[in-house]
């Protein structure tokens, strides 16, 4: 059977460009190279590229998303994405890729866009039934009514971009006066910001995936920050501790589980997510799902594979056969 040409896209244009790089260099290396010819792809704002071993870049032909390996054209089979932010995460390069007809790993266009807009999110799945904190939305330009929103989600609060990762331009928000310096930061990142209810329990996340027509939940993993909640420093800077499996009772790890596997099909997800929740009084409250999870040595997903029995290889092989199909 002749080898599937796989592009391992990365990079992207936001502020996770480098973890995305991470995260894409640990799917080249754990993909088995008896099945697949693996091309890693840069997506970066000077241009994309296939970078090859020795670093040589050889531009991406966006026509039809084929690229030269300096002794032959590729036009992959199927794509694995990396990219964490936009446009690979947001649903732009998925739309793209779906008018080129090439498969790809992560969720459909508007799933990822719908996802990736916090609140958007947030509204579809509070009308089904899932539990969230209380939340209260701004747009630069608007009017802003300090008192209205602490009426509405109560302090401590969290002030969060609408559309970035990686908790950059989050801030937890502890009195009154720092309410609108945490309102300026957060629009530094985004344009339209969300302000939530700081939930008090335990952080847990869950990856969850399909195999075939088979809806599974990875082991939970449980969050403790060093910090006062789970930002960039905690996720990426050894300033916290992430413990698989999540020291939470076995009915609440169902619970987590049962409900982070409603949601993926809520939103009609494919691929591999990641959902975030705080159990507060024995309940999950969800906080946010990602379309594509950090899959670099650090990150949480690869914990949880591997606390499942899985390999990498075996697990990103699934990835790839459910969009071959």
């Amino acid at each position: 059977m002749a080898k599937k040409h796989v592009a391992v896209v990365m990079g992207g244009y936001s502020s996770e460009f480098q973890i995305s790089l991470n995260s894409g260099a640990v799917v080249c290396e754990a993909l088995d190279k008896e099945k697949y010819l693996v091309h890693p792809i840069h997506i970066t704002k000077d241009g994309w590229f296939f970078v090859s071993n020795d670093g040589t870049k050889q531009p991406v032909d966006k026509s039809s998303f084929s690229f030269g390996t300096g002794t032959e054209t590729v036009k992959p089979d199927v794509i694995f994405n990396t990219i964490h932010g936009t446009p690979g995460e947001d649903g732009y390069l998925q739309a793209y890729w779906e008018l080129l007809g090439i498969p790809h790993t992560s969720a459909d266009y508007y799933q990822a866009a719908l996802s990736f807009n916090k609140r958007d999110c947030l509204s579809v799945l509070k009308n089904f039934g899932v539990r969230c904190a209380n939340s209260y939305y701004i747009n630069q330009g608007s009017e802003i009514n300090a008192d209205e929103i602490i009426k509405k989600t109560g302090l401590p609060c969290f002030v969060k971009p609408n559309r970035s990762g990686s908790s950059f331009g989050v801030s937890k928000v502890h009195e009154m006066k720092a309410l609108m310096p945490a309102i300026e930061k957060a629009f530094g990142e985004d344009s339209e910001i969300i302000i939530e209810t700081a939930l008090v329990g335990t952080e847990v996340s869950v990856g969850v995936y399909k195999k075939g027509e088979e809806i599974i939940a990875l082991p939970v993993t449980e969050i403790v920050s060093e910090n006062d909640f789970f930002d960039y420093e905690a996720k990426y800077e050894g300033k916290s501790e992430e413990i698989t499996p999540a020291r939470i009772s076995e009915k609440e790890t169902e619970m987590v589980q049962k409900e982070a596997i409603r949601i993926y099909k809520l939103l009609n997800m494919k691929g591999i997510t990641r959902s975030e929740f705080i159990i507060e009084k024995g309940k999950p409250y969800f906080l946010e799902i990602n379309t594509n999870p950090g899959l670099s040595k650090e990150s949480i997903v690869p914990k949880q594979t591997k606390e499942a029995g899985m390999t990498l290889p075996a697990f990103f092989d699934i990835l790839i056969q459910n969009v071959l199909l």
